[in-house]
């Protein structure tokens, strides 16, 4: 095989969580200019619109469903509707995620509930689902989670406190090293990226104030780029990443290493 057909997704269907922005849109770019046909979810119909529209002048065809991860009872019917609709799911990126900073005296119960729901929760409940319906039948498929460098260490006391988001981020970690060695020999691997600080609308507060001290403690002294996750989502869907499960990659500029 050529070293390019490793990347190769034409015929796979890609289900992006949380797709229609931000880090899961330029997964989508990716995963989409390599022939995946994607699919995207998130809570906003208007975004995934928009989305939509976004990919479409790319030349890519987008599916978007509306769904909440944090209302369970929705999260089977969603992935047995996109099967019917669409095709079986080959390729799932959990990138749909919760954050909220609080001092954890402080930090709200249903805050905690809400960031446990969607990041660890409801994306359990979606790869049980996809691996039920659509990759274990096949005896194949990739999973990517989009964990956090959140989920690698503790908090840099300059930033804001965020003890629900890190503790999340660390159960994804390990729920992929747990997942991937189950599923090991049923031909599905499970790997995830771990990324450092991105400008999204999820970090937008952290930045607005902790920006500086992040450019000043990480090696590169630069944030992440709408390029910095496309090459390793892409690598960690195809038959190029076939020998890779378990890994949770940090592509943070450096920061992790000091």
């Amino acid at each position: 095989m050529a070293l390019k057909d490793l990347f190769n997704l034409t015929g796979k269907t890609a289900l992006i969580t949380g797709g229609s922005r931000g880090l899961g849109l330029q997964i989508a770019e990716a995963l989409g200019e390599y022939g995946a046909t994607v699919v995207l979810t998130a809570r906003k119909q208007h975004e995934l619109d928009e989305a939509r529209a976004h990919l479409a002048g790319l030349g890519i065809t987008a599916h978007v469903y509306a769904n909440d991860l944090g209302a369970f009872d929705t999260i089977d019917p969603l992935v047995e509707r996109i099967h019917a609709e669409v095709g079986p799911i080959d390729i799932l990126v959990n990138n749909a995620g919760a954050t909220w900073g609080s001092p954890t005296v402080d930090h709200p119960l249903d805050a905690w509930m809400k960031v446990m729901n969607v990041n660890v929760n409801g994306l359990f409940l979606i790869t049980q689902s996809v691996l039920k319906r659509c990759m274990l039948p096949a005896g194949k498929g990739r999973i990517v989670n989009v964990a956090s460098v959140a989920g690698l260490q503790g908090n840099d006391p300059r930033m804001a406190p965020t003890v629900a988001y890190n503790t999340s981020k660390g159960a994804v970690v390990n729920f992929t090293r747990a997942l991937a060695a189950e599923m090991a020999d049923k031909g599905v691997t499970v790997n995830s990226i771990c990324p450092g600080y991105f400008p999204t609308k999820m970090t937008k507060g952290t930045l607005a104030y902790g920006e500086q001290s992040i450019l000043e403690s990480t090696p590169m002294h630069r944030l992440g780029t709408d390029q910095d996750l496309k090459g390793l989502a892409l690598l960690l869907s195809s038959d190029a990443s076939a020998y890779m499960t378990g890994q949770n990659i940090a592509v943070d500029g450096g920061a992790g290493v000091v």
